[in-house]
């Protein structure tokens, strides 16, 4: 008896296609546009998704510094990191991490969002987060892309 149907096709890192994606981030909760963020990162998004191939897509994050949290996060929230030295442990407000450093909020909560493996660090080098409406990848053309139909 033969068999007939439709063969598996799966992707490798060659293979994939790979696209560039424009994100605005005006306006957004962190956590719900990090989420779809990573999503986008390991291409969830695409009908051949593997979680062991690196087939997402290139990320560019616009409007960095005008994400919201909601409730009391932005005076109850601390970011860590440390030197690396005894006693070197150092925290700053949420809200003090916005006016200093907009892209690290989205990043820090990107990163959360992803697996913690080798592929995942690959990933994270896809993301591209800028403070505000300009960015360094306009020759790309990133398709903009409708986080709301995400969420």
């Amino acid at each position: 008896m033969k068999k007939t149907g439709q063969k598996t096709t799966i992707p490798t890192k060659e293979t994939a296609p790979r696209d560039w994606l424009l994100v605005d981030a005006q306006n957004q909760v962190v956590g719900r546009l990090a989420s779809a963020i990573a999503d986008l990162l390991r291409g969830k998004h695409k009908p051949s998704f593997s979680p062991d191939v690196d087939a997402g897509d290139f990320v560019v994050v616009i409007n960095a510094s005008k994400v919201r949290f909601t409730g009391k996060k932005w005076d109850e929230k601390y970011y860590h990191h440390h030197s690396g030295y005894p006693g070197g442990m150092k925290s700053i407000k949420a809200k003090v991490q916005l006016e200093k450093h907009p892209e690290r909020i989205l990043s820090e909560a990107v990163w959360g969002m992803l697996p913690k493996n080798t592929l995942s660090r690959h990933q994270m080098t896809k993301l591209k987060i800028f403070s505000d409406s300009l960015h360094s990848h306009e020759a790309q053309k990133p398709t903009p892309v409708n986080i709301e139909s995400m969420l």
